[in-house]
Order: structure tokens, then sequence, then C-alpha cells
């Protein structure tokens, strides 16, 4: 059995990662930025070039890295690609190469469908072999973390395993999902009623399993997947499946997209357009066929999961 650490354990997938894996009795260590009361964790302080792995990675035989620069709300530095390139790229590589003096044989990259773009056509999802469009410097910071990893597998034979989620949601989600969340619960009139766009999205356990058949599964190594339910759904339909999860009936407002694509464009708000009506899909076949895997939970048993523990908190 492995010994594994998880970078990035206190967050939103790492929680839900550590958890799986000590239930299932699994050699486990939890690197977290400070000293903290969650099982077998070691503090390694803020990550990035220059941090000291050593007692982290000691006897450990796989990494899964999932500490990075996400999200930053109203960024007003000079150059915000900077920021993320000095979490995402550089702290990524030296978790890395330190990793490969210690003896570790696997370094599982949690990345993002970002490396790929922004949207695909309705005829064409994502594939593992598309050309990398990354648009905003989190993607772009990903992809090049991919690059330097993937070339310092040549280097020196670690095996790289590389996992692209679209949007992530389950019990503790933050950000936009849980706003979606909180205006559904309140009843709020929503201009979304007639979406007719296909995006793919991934549940927390999903994202959750397919992570540790990539642990396990010897043909991962080496390998890039993609991942989500296997369900794709429009914005308009993903708002009634929350609300039937809530018991709560959306209330949509059916106004075209042509109405909501101008009114953004007039407001500047072009990239919230786009989330709200285009189409981001993902293909993954590859994951069926390598891993011989099939996402384990349903959409709506993921968005009830996701309800039922609204930001961390269990509603009932």
């Amino acid at each position: 059995m492995s010994n594994i650490l998880i970078t990035g354990a206190t967050g939103f997938v790492g929680r839900g990662l550590c958890s799986r894996l000590l239930v299932e009795g699994r050699n486990l260590r939890c690197a977290v930025r400070q000293a903290s009361s969650i099982a077998n964790s070691v503090a390694i302080g803020d990550i990035g070039p220059d941090t000291h792995w050593d007692e982290a990675l000691k006897g450990i035989d796989t990494v899964v890295h999932l500490a990075a620069r996400v999200h930053v709300m109203k960024d007003n530095s000079s150059d915000p690609l900077a920021g993320f390139r000095c979490v995402n790229v550089d702290a990524t590589l030296n978790l890395a190469r330190q990793a490969t003096v210690t003896g570790v044989k696997r370094f599982i990259f949690l990345s993002t469908v970002k490396v790929n773009g922004e949207k695909t056509t309705s005829d064409h999802p994502y594939t593992e072999q598309d050309a990398h469009q990354p648009q905003d410097p989190y993607g772009i910071s990903k992809q090049e973390a991919e690059d330097g990893l993937l070339r310092l597998a040549e280097e020196t034979g670690l095996e790289v395993v590389i996992i692209r989620p679209p949007l992530v949601y389950g019990p503790g989600v933050k950000g936009n999902f849980q706003s979606m969340m909180r205006w559904i619960g309140k009843g709020i009139p929503l201009p979304l009623g007639a979406i007719h766009n296909q995006r793919s999205l991934v549940a927390l356990d999903n994202l959750v399993d397919v992570i540790i058949s990539c642990i396990d599964h010897p043909a991962a190594a080496g390998q890039t997947f993609l991942v989500a339910d296997g369900e794709d759904l429009s914005t308009t339909d993903l708002l009634r499946r929350v609300g039937q999860a809530m018991g709560k009936p959306a209330r949509l407002i059916p106004v075209p997209m042509s109405v909501l694509k101008l009114g953004a464009r007039l407001l500047g708000k072009q990239t919230m357009a786009q989330r709200l009506c285009g189409n981001l899909q993902v293909d993954i076949s590859k994951a069926r066929e390598v891993l011989g895997w099939t996402p384990p939970v349903s959409v709506d048993e993921g968005l009830g999961r996701a309800v039922r523990e609204r930001g961390g908190e269990v509603v009932r």
C-alpha cells in the first residue's frame, strides 16, 4: 500500500480526499500551512519556490498535489500572472524535484480544464489531445506547471499524472456555486430560464474517486485525464436541478440568451455571460478506457450532497 502525501489538505478537494483515504485506512500524510489537529498532518508553512519538503516527503511513495493559487478577487497587482506562477508553477516544480530526490514514484497534479480553454462548440467537447488555449493567469500557470512536470518526468522517470476537472461542486462548495444555491434558497427570480448551452461539471465525490484511481492504477502513469460527471447540463437545467435538490423550485424568467449577452456586454460582464451562456464540455472517454473508471455519483446525488451541507454546515 502506497504512503501518500496530500498537499492542500485543508482545501475543498483536499478535505474530501483526505476523509475518503482515512476511511479506507490508507497510509496518509496531510501537508498543512500551520500546526493543526488534522490527523497525520505536517506543517510546511506557505508553499513557495523555496519551501523545504524533507519532513513531509519522508517515506512517501505518491504525492497528490492539490495546493494552488486559484481565484483572487479584484487582483490589482501590476503582474497577476507572476503571482500565479510563483505558487502554481515554481512551487509545484520545487516540490516535484524534491520528491524525485526522496524516492517518490508517482506525482498526481490537479490541474484544470482551463488549460484546454474557456469554451467548446456543441459538436466538439474537449479531449486530452486538443491544443492548449488557456485564457487567464490561472489557466496559463497550470499549463506551464504541466509542461514543467512532464519535462521532469522525462529527465527522472517520475510517474506524473495530470487531472483536469471543470467546475467542482459538493459539500462545502464556495464561490459562484454557493451564491447560486443562496439565490434559489431565497426564491430570488433569475433571468436564466431560456439558456440552452451544455456544460460539464464534476461532483467532489467523483473527483475524489478518480484521484484515488490514479493513485492505484498502474496505467495512470504518464497520463492526462479530463474528468466530469458524464452528464452535461444547461445553466437552466442546473438551476432547476439544484432547486429540486433543495425542495425549492428555482424561479427562472425565460430571457433570451441574445438579450442576456447584450446586457452583459453593456455592463462589461462578458466573462460572466460566457460562463452562464456558453458551452464547456469535456470528453471523459480516456478515463473510462484507461482506468476503467465510471463516475460513481450521479449529478442529482452530487447536488443533493452539496445542498445538504452548504458552506460546510449541514442543512436539514
